[in-house]
């Protein structure tokens, strides 16, 4: 891990991923991202482990890019130099998608300001946590850019086309609870860190198979057509009727006993 800006901790079937740039906000730097990608293999590559919780260190959960590695010195080739492009495809996307693809369930907990692909960050977790006095910025428009790191398609999601549209045009301030009413978050409280930690306990004790699938489901719902999306939920259903938890969790409803499940 690099100088420790992501640090990674197993706390029984629980990884704890914690962004550890706190003198910046946890904005990301490249080799910040790479270090990060690495925790999730961890989490990917480790069966014991059934649950990821991704927090901040100190008052930001993560503010996105750190603009300070752009290039931005006058001279020739400026444009060439300042372009963000290559800083999305080579470290932001990559670990949107690891992450939108992690084999067990995700949880942020948004312990302060989340902006730019930060909210990004958060949003593509399965469900999100915020304190009270958390905030969600989408400050692109204020330097001429665009939302990333999959943040126009999440906002939409999550908010339909006109919030989003409001809250990427004018870059305002998000607060946690009216993010909750609107659909964007799961929980706002004093302790989110705890509250996403007791949830990651929750599902880690649940069949993990069946809730990654049931995940993959509901992100792809509105992409299909109901007759097509029958079809998929057969396959699937199918493809988990052979799984151990399946099978354990219908004999302890029929022996009437708590299932106990592994995850395979």
């Amino acid at each position: 891990m690099t100088a420790d800006t992501i640090l990674f901790e197993q706390k029984g079937a629980v990884a704890l991923i914690t962004l550890n740039r706190p003198e910046a906000l946890n904005s990301m730097t490249h080799e910040m991202q790479a270090a990060f990608r690495e925790a999730l293999f961890k989490v990917q590559s480790n069966p014991a482990i059934r649950a990821c919780v991704l927090t901040g260190a100190g008052r930001g959960f993560c503010a996105g890019l750190d603009l300070s590695t752009l290039d931005l010195r006058p001279g020739e080739g400026l444009k060439e130099r300042a372009d963000p492009g290559p800083v999305i495809e080579r470290s932001f996307n990559p670990s949107t998608r690891m992450l939108l693809e992690l084999r067990v369930p995700t949880f942020a907990a948004v312990n302060g300001v989340a902006a730019g692909a930060g909210v990004s960050l958060a949003m593509t977790c399965d469900m999100v946590f915020a304190h009270t006095k958390a905030s969600f910025i989408q400050a692109f428009s204020k330097i001429g850019l665009i939302p990333d790191a999959g943040g126009s398609w999440l906002l939409v999601e999550r908010l339909g086309l006109a919030r989003a549209m409001a809250l990427a045009m004018t870059g305002d301030k998000l607060g946690a609870a009216q993010a909750k009413e609107w659909g964007m978050i799961w929980e706002v409280s004093e302790d989110p860190l705890a509250d996403a930690m007791n949830m990651a306990e929750r599902l880690a004790a649940m069949p993990t198979k069946a809730l990654v699938a049931t995940r993959s489901l509901m992100r792809h719902a509105l992409q299909r057509g109901l007759e097509a999306h029958l079809n998929v939920e057969r396959d699937l259903q199918s493809q988990l009727g052979g799984t151990h938890d399946y099978i354990e969790g219908v004999m302890a409803f029929l022996d009437k006993r708590s299932p106990n499940f592994n995850g395979q």
